[in-house]
């Protein structure tokens, strides 16, 4: 978190209601959790323990697990978004900032959020189950493939890329990949696998660039 970020938390944090600030540190408390053992697998118990708070004091905000959960959820995407486009918006180029992308996500063992990518967690668990959180889900996974195409985009009208490349394809295919490539990288305890991935896709952007 940059400074200014930090002064603007204390800010926020400063005019919200005693209720509100509770009702946060809940959220804050439960993220971890919920992104590491999944939704099935968290109780309110888990959460009661991690807060110190009663049941009664936690029902008080929220009326039920189902509501933690997509207060988490959102919670859980917001950050990973923010923590990538502070990492993206250090750098100037639209090639520097696609590089700053795929860097940000390089290591999925040590992830930037704890317990992993909420996107593949929270999306391969609610898949059938929760129509809710697949839309949460859906709406990140869109949105950072059309991310993505926009900084090509962006280097092409500043000269940065050939003309002919296709944004949108390359969008969605580098998205899929690094989604893959973390889910492989996880699963096997090894980074190798992404980084082959993360080297194929800064190849073809090295390829069409000018």
């Amino acid at each position: 978190m940059t400074d200014r970020s930090y002064i603007f938390a204390l800010l926020f944090r400063n005019k919200m209601t005693k209720a509100e600030r509770t009702r946060q540190f809940i959220i804050e408390k439960a993220a971890p959790i919920f992104n590491t053992q999944g939704i099935a697998g968290t109780s309110m118990s888990d959460i009661m323990e991690a807060t110190k708070l009663a049941k009664g004091s936690m029902y008080v905000h929220f009326e039920s697990k189902e509501e933690l959960t997509y207060a988490v959820v959102d919670y859980n995407l917001d950050s990973l978004s923010a923590k990538m486009t502070a990492a993206v918006n250090k750098h100037t180029t639209a090639k520097d900032k696609l590089f700053a992308y795929f860097d940000f996500l390089s290591d999925p063992l040590n992830p930037p959020l704890v317990g992993g990518c909420p996107m593949l967690n929270f999306g391969t668990e609610a898949d059938d189950t929760n129509p809710v959180i697949k839309q949460k889900v859906n709406k990140l996974v869109q949105g950072s493939a059309q991310r993505l195409a926009g900084l090509i985009e962006q280097g092409i009208v500043n000269g940065e890329f050939k003309d002919n490349w296709n944004a949108k394809e390359f969008g969605v295919k580098a998205f899929a990949m690094i989604e893959g490539g973390s889910l492989i990288s996880r699963v096997s305890g090894s980074n190798d696998q992404i980084k082959l991935i993360i080297n194929a896709i800064k190849k073809e952007i090295e390829e069409n660039s000018i």
